[in-house]
């Protein structure tokens, strides 16, 4: 096929996909887990289910931005190999209003049931730490930082897109036409144009990486580590956007699979790029299993009270199932499953691996939360927990349909 057969062929089939599975699916989700939610706060279950809602605020957002990180990292290696793939880690951006949205609900209708203990304990704390865990300083920088990334992620992903809409928009129609003309207004077609629009993307990527490590380290810190406040690690914030980026390849791997069909591109999806992903997932993994590891040996001989009662409660006892779950399924599983060229080059074991990993990630970002805040004796999963899960998938969805 010639290169413009090619490009006649993408303009084309970049228009013919409507992802109706993800409007519908995220339509339901979202109105049967937002009427269980809002239940669970009338029915004496508000706290059961506010915990969820930020463990899934939590796992959402990781997606979401370290989504936008590969991307991010992609155009700074000039990467070649992910070709037309890469769009489907750019959808996810439209969540980061979500998000931010998600944050404001937290800091005003959740924050007792989230923060609650935390400020009973302010008093205990010296002056400056009961500032910094203040909740209008707390909210301050984790909204500033949250905006700041989201607004330079959008910035990103907008004009990685113009070049390809100012092909496209001429085979567009309708509202979808009168988009697209706005998106591209401005936009200088010449070998000169484009040159300059490459640095423009080139200037983006780093600043998006740099703001992407220090604000989602904010979002650990103040998402995770400040429900249980007396426990510290410097090592989470690492942590936490580490393990966003190894679930923005494995959400990739999953989009790219169901999206392929839904634009009719299956062969410009080829072997050898799912080899690619299937790596860097296999890559990250390791690395995930690394910074866990490294968080746990350090704490371990330090056998601090402070320190040790975090990571004790999450791995005896009645939470011990959920960790073994998050080992299994973060590390073990794809490890061995990706471990071999066959079955990253395999549509089904490639999106099955994904699928269990992105899934043990949301475990684990279950057990980061709940032990800190729960008042119950182990894990429970009921319709209290299940509003708030499904109502921020059908979001996710949405967003990404939008």
């Amino acid at each position: 096929m010639s290169k413009q057969a090619l490009r006649n062929r993408l303009i084309t089939q970049s228009l013919s996909g409507s992802f109706r599975l993800f409007l519908v699916t995220g339509v339901l989700l979202t109105l049967a887990g937002g009427a269980l939610f809002v239940y669970a706060l009338v029915s004496g279950n508000a706290d059961r289910a506010w915990h969820l809602f930020q463990a899934n605020w939590l796992f959402f957002t990781g997606v979401t931005f370290g989504s936008i990180a590969l991307v991010a990292v992609h155009k700074i290696a000039n990467a070649k190999w992910s070709g037309v793939i890469i769009r489907f880690s750019e959808a996810t951006i439209g969540f980061a209003v979500v998000s931010l949205l998600g944050l404001i609900v937290i800091f005003t209708a959740g924050y007792d049931h989230l923060y609650g203990p935390m400020q009973e304990q302010l008093h205990a704390f010296s002056r400056g730490k009961a500032l910094w865990l203040s909740h209008g300083f707390m909210f301050g920088r984790l909204f500033v930082a949250l905006l700041i990334l989201a607004l330079i992620g959008r910035a990103l992903v907008w004009a990685d897109l113009v070049p390809d809409l100012s092909l496209v928009k001429g085979a567009a129609t309708g509202a979808r036409k009168a988009v697209y003309d706005r998106m591209t207004a401005g936009f200088d077609p010449s070998i000169a144009g484009r040159l300059a629009h490459d640095k423009e993307i080139h200037r983006l990527a780093p600043i998006f990486i740099v703001v992407y490590a220090l604000a989602m380290t904010i979002v650990a810190f103040d998402g995770i580590m400040a429900l249980q406040p007396h426990w510290f690690s410097n090592l989470l914030g690492g942590f936490y956007f580490m393990g966003s980026f190894l679930a923005g390849h494995t959400a990739l791997a999953l989009f790219l699979l169901y999206g392929r069909n839904e634009l009719g591109i299956p062969d410009l999806v080829s072997p050898k790029q799912r080899h690619d992903l299937g790596k860097l997932i296999f890559g990250f993994t390791i690395f995930w299993a690394y910074l866990m590891w490294a968080q746990f040996l350090v704490i371990w001989y330090g056998n601090m009270p402070e320190e040790t009662g975090f990571v004790f409660a999450r791995l005896w006892g009645p939470w011990m199932p959920i960790g073994r779950a998050v080992l299994i399924g973060m590390f073990i599983v794809p490890f061995w499953g990706l471990l071999f060229v066959a079955m990253k080059k395999s549509p089904f074991m490639l999106g099955l691996f994904s699928a269990i990993s992105l899934v043990s990630l949301w475990l684990e970002r279950y057990l980061l939360v709940l032990p800190s805040v729960t008042k119950e004796s182990g894990p429970v999963f009921g319709l209290a927990e299940l509003g708030p899960t499904a109502m921020f998938l059908g979001l996710f969805l949405l967003c990404y349909w939008a």
